[in-house]
């Protein structure tokens, strides 16, 4: 078990290969703290930012202390973000496996097919959040029956991806997507290209980035 919080860090560091400024950008803290600490001008940290720093290594503090980097916790990439409310274009530039930044997949769910998303806007509240992160998974193109009326990320025509509830539209092959916000605005005559259901969301305050 490291004695200081600068032992444990130098550890990690080692253990996963990061570098201090990529751990300093991804917690928000000073990355000159960081390397004074790592270079012995200090040799501790204020509570605050140590949970901040274990967080992106995807462990608490107590962990960070033992250099318990847990190998058998999967990763799951962010692979973008979804409109709620915000236009937003689908982001799919990245290689399997990649993505805006890894969460840990969370106890509740398979890690097998899923995809993960960051919401973006504010008509999907009270449910999710801007920044809360949604988890679901999709085999192919199309709208499963199991899709219509429940929350989906979804896909339209101009390549808009979209978090909402989709209820089948007026005219043949349309839909409606729906927002939770009762100020925001619902869509109404959408082509969709795909609809897949959330499977578990993580609201902002409990998003830990790793890499």
């Amino acid at each position: 078990m490291a004695t200081t919080f600068r032992n444990a860090l130098e550890n990690a560091l080692a253990v996963t290969g990061r570098s201090l400024r990529s751990i300093a950008i991804d917690a928000g803290v000073s990355y000159e703290q960081l390397k004074n600490l790592k270079q012995g001008k200090s040799q501790k940290t204020n509570v605050d930012d140590a949970m901040k720093i274990a967080a992106v290594f995807g462990v608490n503090l107590e962990q960070f202390y033992r250099g318990q980097f847990s190998s058998d916790v999967p990763l799951i990439a962010v692979a973008g973000r979804v409109g709620a409310g915000a236009q937003v274009d689908l982001v799919d530039a990245f290689e399997k496996g990649d993505g805006l930044y890894h969460v840990a997949c969370p106890a509740e769910i398979s890690p097998r097919g899923v995809v993960a998303v960051e919401v973006e806007g504010d008509s999907m509240t009270p449910i999710y959040q801007p920044g809360e992160i949604l988890f679901y998974s999709r085999d192919a193109l199309g709208i499963p029956t199991e899709a219509i009326g429940r929350i989906c990320v979804c896909e339209d025509d101009a390549g808009k991806a979209w978090v909402k509830v989709v209820r089948v539209g007026r005219e043949e092959g349309t839909f409606s997507l729906i927002s939770l916000n009762p100020e925001a605005e619902n869509i109404h005559g959408v082509r969709l290209k795909w609809a897949a259901p959330v499977k578990f969301n993580l609201p902002p305050e409990y998003v830990q980035r790793v890499g």
